[in-house]
C-alpha cells in the first residue's frame, strides 16, 4: 500500500498585495528602461543608414572610374549590380548582394545629376518623407 507524506497545516505563499507590489515594481524598472533601450535602436538605424549611404557612395564612384560616368537616374543603384545597356566598360558588380534597403525598409533615392552633390544618395529616414526631424530626418551624402 501506498502512502503519502502528510502535508503541513498551514502552507507558506505570497500574498496577492505582494505579488502586486512586485509588479509595480517590475513595471516601474520597465519604464525607466524601455525609452533608453528604444532610443539606442532608432541612433543605429541611422549609423547602419550613414554606412550603407558610404558604401554605396564608394560602388558608384567605382562604376564611374569603370564607365567614365555615373548611372543615370533611371538606371538607378541596380547599375551597381547588374550592367546596365549602355555601359560597355562595366566591371561590375560593385556590390557583394543586391542593393540594401535602407533600415526602415525602403529603397533609397538615387539622383543623377544631384541636388547637393554631383549624385545624390538618400533615405528620408524613419517617416520616409522628405524633410523631418531627429530619427524622421533625411540622410544624404551630403
Amino acid at each position: 500500500m501506498l502512502s503519502f507524506p502528510a502535508l503541513p497545516a498551514r502552507q507558506k505563499a505570497f500574498t496577492l498585495l505582494e505579488l502586486l507590489v512586485v509588479m509595480v515594481i517590475i513595471g516601474l524598472l520597465a519604464g525607466f528602461v524601455a525609452p533608453r533601450y528604444f532610443g539606442q535602436i532608432g541612433k543605429s538605424e541611422v549609423k547602419v543608414a550613414r554606412a550603407q549611404i558610404d558604401a554605396l557612395e564608394k560602388a558608384l564612384d567605382q562604376y564611374r572610374l569603370d564607365t567614365g560616368r555615373y548611372p543615370s537616374s533611371e538606371e538607378g543603384l541596380v547599375s551597381l549590380v547588374a550592367q546596365p545597356s549602355g555601359a560597355a566598360k562595366w566591371a561590375g558588380p560593385y556590390l557583394r548582394k543586391d542593393v540594401p534597403l535602407d533600415p526602415w525598409g525602403r529603397p533609397y533615392v538615387y539622383r543623377f545629376p544631384g541636388e547637393q552633390r554631383d549624385f545624390d544618395v538618400m533615405s528620408y529616414g524613419r517617416d520616409g518623407k522628405p524633410g523631418g526631424n531627429g530619427e524622421d530626418q533625411d540622410i544624404g551624402n551630403w
